[in-house]
Order: C-alpha cells, then structure tokens, then sequence
C-alpha cells in the first residue's frame, strides 16, 4: 500500500458465533431501551463523565478523518438561561405558524410545545457544531460528508449516554444560529444538535410508542 503515511498493526478481539450472537442481543437489548426524555432531574453529573461521553463522540468515523466537530459542553445556569430563553423563542414562533397542520399533528402524540424548562433543569447541555470547513492560519481546508460524519458521530453520543444510564434528547430548534452568538462559536462552525444529558426526574413519564420491527427496515438479499 502506497501512503506517505505509517500504518500500525490491527488488532480486534474475535468472538465465537455463539458469542457474537450473544453479544449483538444483548447490545440490542440494551439500546432497545433508549427513549428521549424530557424530564429531566437536576442530579449534579461530574465533568470527567461529560468528557468521556465526548471523547466516545469524536472516536467516530469521519470523512478523510478530519473530525469536523465541536462539542461545546455547558453546565453554567446563566448560559443555560440564555439557551433557554432563545430556543423558547424559536420554538413558539414554529408552533405558532412555522409548522404545517400535518407536522403538528405529527408531534401530537408526543405532548410537546414551546416550553423547554429541562434546558435550565438539565446539570449538562451538548451542543454540537459542525464545522463546514476548517480554518487554518494559511487559510481554508476543505471537510468532506460533513453532514454524515457528524451525524455518526451524534449517533455515538447517544449510545454512549444510554450506556453510561443516563438519557437525553434530540433538540433542534429551527433556526438555531443564536447559538453562535450565544456561545461564541465561529464562522467555520454552523449548530447541529441540542442534547441535554442527565438522569431522568423521578416521575419521568414518556409516550408509549413502539418501533418498527425487522421486517418493516430491512431488506436481506441472500
């Protein structure tokens, strides 16, 4: 293999079929489990869990492995508030006249609306950035499928959280370039997600949905 850069060895632990079988069960049992949750309680969650939860985010794959992400983490109430305060605002403005009637009929089932009290509630918000391009002292670099790479790389967030028996959510405000202002972000970086992290209030209650089964999200060719 022709690269003008080093490779090192490969190594991955190979399970048995019976193992793998029941590794892959059991993992998707655990995830089967997740839910987005909106209730969260204001249990304090150390900082070095947050940074872990981060670095399992970036170990994601990426296009041309140029990690094109920020993870901005925030535990300070007055950013929170601030948060809060804008997304609240965006969110009253898209249930009342954004939204198409079908889109709001939609979001019936899960009872939500434009108050988002968890944003202060919750100890820790993610807010993650992607970043379009990177800026360098020479000047710009291209990123490549940045929008798939930090999806991905949202999905490990998530799973981490879940495995860590915390829960979350998937918040995203529409427009939600007041973040930029809000944290300070730069112009190489656009918003992508909202996540609160925490545990779940003691009276957390979420709706009763159920999941597609195998046969309706898959196609086997054998």
């Amino acid at each position: 293999m022709n690269s003008k850069n080093s490779f090192i060895p490969f190594s991955m632990e190979t399970l048995s079929t019976p193992e793998l079988l029941e590794k892959t069960k059991a993992h998707f049992d655990l995830m089967n489990n997740r839910r987005s949750l909106r209730e969260f309680s204001d249990k304090p969650i150390p900082k070095e869990t947050i940074e872990n939860l981060i670095l399992t985010a970036s170990s994601a794959p990426s296009g041309a492995h140029k990690q094109p992400w920020t993870f901005c983490a925030i535990s300070n109430k007055d950013l929170k508030k601030k948060i809060r305060e804008a997304a609240e605002k965006e969110e009253y403005e898209f249930y009342n006249g954004r939204a198409s009637e079908e889109w709001l009929k939609d979001l019936s089932p899960f009872g939500t609306d434009w108050n988002k009290p968890f944003l202060e509630t919750v100890p820790w918000i993610i807010v993650v950035f992607k970043k379009v391009y990177n800026q360098e002292p020479e000047g710009r670099s291209k990123n490549y499928y940045v929008q798939e790479s930090v999806g991905i790389a949202c999905g490990f967030l998530l799973s981490a959280i879940h495995q860590a028996g915390l829960v979350s959510l998937t918040h995203t405000p529409s427009p939600m370039n007041f973040l930029i202002d809000v944290l300070g972000r730069p112009a190489n970086e656009k918003p992508f997600l909202i996540i609160p992290v925490g545990y779940p209030a003691e009276d957390a209650q979420v709706p009763d949905i159920q999941r597609k089964p195998l046969e309706e999200v898959s196609i086997f060719f054998e």
